[in-house]
């Protein structure tokens, strides 16, 4: 059936705005008035615009703001219906808006929180739909809810703090190949005159040889770079939103050299800190290894949860499995294995978590303080090579004419 776009008003003269599945137009008037709402505007083509805006990414600080009022709201007795209606009314993104109302409409329906959030991936993460299905079947709903708010706000600082200690350089890295690319397309041709008759007897360095070749190359096809760039860069995009890909992805991307560390020991400190307040609400630990699973954020590291998870089903530690995937530490998994013993689990996956977030921070700003020098050594060293490439047969001509 198809999906209809209404614009209608409730009882209170309230505006309302969602979508319909119905065979047509008369059975969506028909189930608006079942709802007690009376329809201003009845199209399907709303409905492209309203997909459109629902596709939009809210930012995580802004969804970290959505999560803790509606978990204020719930403490303070307000019906979930009520609460999401005022956040929805309340709400400045036009993407938020949108997405709440439809999620509004389908609680509305019977639908589970949980299961309508589910339906908006690019709004709710994994985590948080995770999260808020738990506390809704323990009846931790709030708890839940706000434990969502903290960990989206911390992944985003995560996020801006990362971002912000690469800032400098990828601009270093940025302004440095444009300077190199101009070297190149402007000034390197403009020696091919002077250096053609050393090329013609053969006694033109190599290095020089290798660089006017490729500043010809540049010169004479830069516009093939672009589009093959350009193309190269939108098969990448498109085969990292598929499963594939994003397993390539997470793979490769634990073994880069000093960064992979660094995102491996994020992934385990999301997956300890999720799974140790699940365990602490109350959450059977197999569910609750499904959704840290999720929550980790690195698909290889989910895998070897997962599989953790059916060992312990088996009646084994999860300290075993964890050690034996060999992407956790051994610290960490001695740490398990003690909190296993000790029935201390939750309390011990938290203080993990804490522990590991510390050590990673101080790991990337050393690897920040290292990756600076290192581009600026990089990038002297490809200017120096152009600068050395066009100065050894001028040398030699110079030789030449004094001789």
């Amino acid at each position: 059936m198809p999906d209809f776009a209404y614009i209608a008003r409730d009882n209170a003269g309230q505006r309302v705005t969602g979508t319909i599945s119905a065979a047509n137009q008369r059975d969506v008037l028909a189930a608006l008035a079942t709802r007690a709402l009376f329809p201003l505007h009845v199209d399907t083509k709303g409905l492209a615009t309203a997909q459109r805006v629902v596709g939009r990414r809210v930012k995580p600080q802004l969804m970290a703001t959505f999560y803790g009022q509606l978990a204020g709201l719930l403490k303070s007795g307000v019906p979930l219906l009520r609460s999401l209606d005022v956040l929805r009314k309340q709400s400045n993104n036009a993407a938020l808006t949108e997405v709440l109302t439809q999620v509004h409409a389908a609680v509305e329906e019977g639908t589970s929180l949980g299961d309508a959030m589910a339906r908006y991936p690019r709004t709710f993460s994994e985590m948080g739909v995770s999260m808020v299905r738990a506390g809704a079947e323990g009846g931790f709903l709030e708890e839940a809810l706000s434990r969502v708010s903290q960990f989206t706000e911390l992944q985003s600082d995560i996020k801006s703090r990362t971002v912000g200690a690469l800032i400098y350089p990828i601009v270093l890295t940025a302004i440095g190949s444009l300077v190199v690319a101009a070297l190149l397309i402007f000034v390197v041709p403009n020696f091919k005159l002077l250096f053609a008759r050393l090329r013609e007897r053969g006694q033109l360095p190599w290095v020089t040889d290798w660089l006017l070749n490729f500043s010809e190359f540049l010169t004479g096809y830069w516009w093939a770079i672009l589009i093959g760039g350009a193309g190269l860069f939108w098969w990448a995009k498109s085969y990292l939103e598929t499963e594939n890909g994003r397993m390539f992805r997470d793979r490769w991307s634990i073994r880069i050299p000093g960064a992979g560390k660094i995102l491996l020991n994020l992934s385990v400190a999301r997956f300890c800190r999720v799974l140790g307040t699940l365990l602490k609400n109350g959450v059977p630990i197999i569910r609750s290894l499904g959704i840290s699973a999720e929550a980790a954020g690195n698909r290889v590291l989910s895998n070897a949860i997962l599989q953790a998870s059916e060992n312990i089903s088996a009646g084994q530690s999860l300290a075993k499995p964890l050690a034996a995937c060999g992407h956790f530490p051994v610290t960490i998994t001695e740490m398990i294995s003690v909190a296993e013993e000790s029935n201390s689990l939750d309390t011990v996956l938290v203080e993990i978590a804490d522990g590991v977030e510390k050590q990673t921070w101080r790991q990337l700003d050393l690897f920040v303080k290292l990756l600076e020098p290192l581009m600026l050594v990089l990038l002297a060293g490809v200017v120096l090579l152009v600068v050395v490439a066009l100065l050894l047969p001028m040398m030699k001509i110079s030789a030449g004419a004094s001789g």
